[in-house]
């Protein structure tokens, strides 16, 4: 405790340490905080198109394609949990408008198909089992249906409504609702005007602990990419006034970088897929990502001050495939290898200013940093540079950045040295770094 308490006050003096305790510019909420600190977590595409190998539905699919020989949602949570990720995501209702769950707002749905003769509900049943694992929840729930008569009518928005409702109120607490900005024309040829002013404010009443995702938030938002790539200079703000979600969202380098001087505070969640669909097909079973390639996406995403949600679609039997499986938990040991070891442990800590200096009592190999900001009083670094050396008189520079945010992973060639410097060279508040570590990463 007591340094945490020292790494909570790094370089700020006596005289000012109140002031800079303060809030500076847009904070996170207690949810955003809690949302920030799960880091990486799986969303899961399922559906009808997972046996007919589409993308994105029609809407006028029998139901009875969606029949699972030997759905296991236990299998689901105990690989998330193994893989280290903090809950799923789970596709509830795509765009063609199938409901994972036995909705009375729609008649396509599971309640229709055949499978468990019509009884099944696979949000109960991912529920459940989450619970049981110890992992969170959350659910996408698609604004566009190309399957509900009503889609592209006014009284569409209040069946939208409904069925998060249903969502909302029917199975346990939810983590993130995602929102994608597709909005297509439904089966009268027409294109819904969305509300979602009042999706938002419902969603909130029904569980105002829920962090809500899309292009512009409210509180969380997508990163203008589907490679699960945020840029290395991530402010977790974001104008949001004069947008609006889908085509009317900011450029996608806004969306990438944020803005530095935003009015909101929105992190970045950086989506990809473990394969190259969202979807599961069996052609694609050699896109499989490695566990190399996603710790790469790892560095790039929560190393970049964000969070990573990792598409992993269960095959048509209703499991997450051993391809998936297997590359899961080889990003796992990957990542619990490269973090293993902090080289700065026992070292000392000096602080000035602007800069924190750790003294290790010897010589020792490392090529990664990571560095964290106190976000609960705002993102405050703007550039840092990293110097170090075996001689306190001379500091020879290893690397240089810009953001921290929540936390960032700094890589640079390998060095074999006693101390380390890390100076802020420009900042909009005093900093306030958390936690500052070191790592020997393999490549």
């Amino acid at each position: 405790m007591k340094k945490l308490l020292f790494a909570l006050a790094l370089i700020i003096s006596a005289n000012n340490f109140s002031n800079a305790q303060e809030k500076y510019g847009p904070t996170p909420t207690k949810e955003q905080l809690a949302w920030h600190d799960k880091e990486f977590y799986l969303f899961m595409h399922f559906g009808p198109n997972t046996f007919t190998d589409l993308e994105w539905g029609h809407g006028s699919e029998n139901p009875n394609v969606f029949n699972p020989s030997a759905l296991d949602c236990n299998q689901w949570a105990r690989i998330a949990k193994a893989a280290g990720a903090k809950g799923i995501v789970i596709t509830a209702k795509h765009h063609d408008g199938f409901c994972l769950w036995p909705s009375k707002y729609s008649k396509h749905t599971v309640r229709e198909s055949s499978w468990k003769d019509g009884k099944g509900d696979v949000i109960k049943m991912l529920s459940e089992a989450c619970k049981k694992e110890g992992i969170e929840m959350g659910v996408y729930i698609s604004p566009w249906d190309r399957n509900h008569p009503q889609y592209g009518t006014p009284a569409y928005n209040d069946i939208y409504i409904n069925t998060m409702k249903e969502l909302l109120t029917g199975y346990g607490k939810f983590f993130e609702l995602w929102w994608d900005g597709a909005n297509g024309e439904g089966p009268n040829g027409k294109k819904q005007v969305y509300d979602f002013t009042r999706f938002k404010d419902s969603a909130l009443r029904y569980q105002p602990q829920i962090v809500i995702f899309s292009d512009i938030g409210p509180h969380i938002r997508w990163v203008g990419n589907e490679n699960g790539i945020i840029n290395s200079t991530n402010w977790n703000l974001l104008d949001t006034a004069g947008f609006k979600r889908g085509e009317g969202a900011p450029p996608n380098d806004t969306l990438n970088i944020g803005n530095y001087n935003g009015k909101h505070w929105i992190g970045a969640e950086a989506d990809v897929s473990i394969r190259k669909g969202w979807f599961y097909h069996k052609e694609e079973d050699n896109t499989v990502k490695s566990g190399k390639t996603l710790f790469d996406i790892y560095l790039k995403s929560v190393g970049h001050g964000g969070n990573l949600i990792l598409n992993v679609p269960p095959n048509r039997k209703g499991l997450i495939d051993p391809l998936d499986s297997a590359a899961l938990m080889s990003f796992k040991n990957i990542r619990e290898q490269a973090f293993k070891t902090n080289v700065f442990k026992n070292a000392k800590w000096l602080t000035t200013k602007n800069s924190i200096e750790i003294h290790m009592n010897q010589a020792r190999d490392f090529n990664a940093i990571v560095l964290k900001e106190k976000i609960s009083l705002g993102q405050r670094v703007v550039k840092f540079e990293i110097s170090g050396g075996n001689d306190l008189e001379h500091f020879e520079p290893i690397t240089s950045g810009t953001t921290i945010g929540h936390k960032r992973i700094i890589q640079f060639p390998r060095q074999h040295i006693k101390y380390i410097r890390v100076k802020f060279t420009q900042y909009k508040a005093k900093p306030i770094i958390s936690d500052i570590s070191g790592y020997l990463i393999s490549n």
